[in-house]
């Protein structure tokens, strides 16, 4: 019998699983299925009673039993577009992959599980129409590019839709982040192995795992940054957004080369936007929307930066997805996916190779054909946005870009995978 704690495991980094609710609760239950079955009492303790009233334990312990091999459920990816309370999981079970979508209550408590058959779309390889018609059934907002960068950093399109609309950003605002770091580095002002604070100022909600950390621990620049980009740690991204100022990311969207900076001035942080979102909602919304950009900087840094975190409540429908958010078109990003390479062919930039490279999002090109893959996407309700570049093993480099947006509903669960579907056959169509 299990003898799990009721509380749930803390996911680790290098899991991929979320330090979330709906993270910590999976990464319990994958522990749990190493010692099945799991004693009734524990699954009460993680099960929502309203769930368990329809699925019993000793029901929970037959289809866990029934897939699970001897050493146990082993996560292989978790599907871009996850939220606090909803993830959706590869894992590899005794019958091939499963899809295992998790989602919890507000009281942490589990609400739902489904387990399914792990189904990938058809990659969209016979045309670019019949790309172009699939991602416009996939939300009533959607822009992609593809394109080959050059050796100076310019983004040569190939093929497009919508590509210089601007839209919801969600967490690929980072590489704005991550450009000012290089930059801060290049000058000397920083050091990828310079040590930073974490404090109770500058902790976010998850994505992360290091709002976790004691205030006063440290992190370094790089470790920082590698958490920012391969699990959009938004704790990782705050402090790294404080150490170089608020100035320095706003002048890297010029760099990078945006054509929409000015819709991300003053540029927020997560925290911020948490708190925007989700405390007294609209009260801090309404009052910092209707605000100068001046005043609205002024406003964050004497208003909201002051309200604790912990105020924050969470939100699972679309919540002003085209007036609070960050805001960049697929152009602007393949500019900057491909500016942050040009960085990184100067040697004291180097390890942002390596943190681009950290996660490929589920992409999986065939490495017979690719020898390199940056990946970076960005989540909200209503909001999923993707973007890959990558090396082909004839020395060319190429960039696709999906964004996708529904302010009205969620987008739901077969968004990500469509997506990861239509970016493997954009690359395929690209060099075909």
């Amino acid at each position: 019998m299990s003898t799990a704690s009721p509380t749930p495991a803390s996911p680790s980094a290098e899991s991929g699983v979320p330090a979330t609710p709906a993270g910590k609760q999976l990464a319990w239950l994958l522990d749990a299925s190493r010692a099945l079955p799991i004693d009734p009492a524990t699954v009460k303790g993680h099960f929502d009673a309203a769930f368990l009233a329809q699925v019993r334990p000793t029901k929970i312990n037959q289809i866990l039993t029934a897939v699970t091999p001897p050493g146990g459920l082993e996560v292989t990816s978790i599907v871009p577009g996850s939220r606090p309370s909803h993830l959706v999981a590869v894992v590899e079970s005794g019958e091939g992959k499963l899809q295992l979508s998790l989602a919890t209550q507000p009281e942490g408590k589990i609400e739902g599980l489904l387990i399914t058959p792990a189904s990938t779309p058809n990659p969209a390889r016979t045309s670019w129409s019949e790309l172009d018609e699939r991602l416009t059934a996939v939300a009533p907002k959607v822009g992609m590019v593809i394109a080959e960068v050059g050796a100076y950093g310019a983004c040569t399109t190939i093929h497009a839709v919508h590509a210089t609309r601007a839209a919801p950003l969600a967490s690929m605002f980072k590489l704005y982040v991550l450009g000012a770091v290089a930059q801060q580095i290049e000058s000397g002002t920083l050091r990828w192995n310079q040590q930073l604070t974490i404090t109770s100022q500058i902790k976010s909600l998850p994505t992360g795992v290091l709002q976790n950390r004691p205030d006063g621990s440290t992190v370094t620049v790089q470790d920082a940054a590698t958490k920012m980009v391969s699990i959009s740690d938004n704790t990782a991204a705050d402090l790294l957004a404080a150490t170089v100022g608020r100035g320095a990311i706003e002048s890297m969207q010029h760099t990078l080369g945006s054509a929409n900076s000015a819709r991300n001035v003053p540029f927020l942080r997560t925290r911020e936007l948490s708190i925007l979102k989700g405390t007294d909602y609209p009260k801090y919304r309404n009052a910092y929307l209707a605000l100068s950009p001046t005043a609205r900087l002024a406003y964050l840094n004497h208003t909201i930066d002051r309200i604790p975190l912990n105020t924050v409540n969470s939100w699972q429908q679309p919540r002003d997805i085209t007036t609070l958010e960050w805001y960049a078109s697929p152009q602007d990003v393949c500019r900057a996916l491909a500016g942050l390479d040009q960085m990184a062919r100067t040697p004291a930039l180097n390890p942002l190779t390596a943190i681009m490279s950290a996660n490929d999002g589920g992409l999986h090109l065939n490495t017979r054909d690719w020898s390199g893959m940056w990946f970076k996407a960005g989540s909200e309700p209503g909001v999923l946005t993707l973007g890959w570049l990558a090396r082909s093993t004839t020395g060319r480099t190429y960039a696709t870009v999906l964004m996708t947006a529904n302010p009205d509903k969620p987008l739901n669960e077969a968004t990500a995978p469509e997506l990861l579907a239509l970016a493997r056959g954009a690359f395929s169509l690209a060099t075909g």
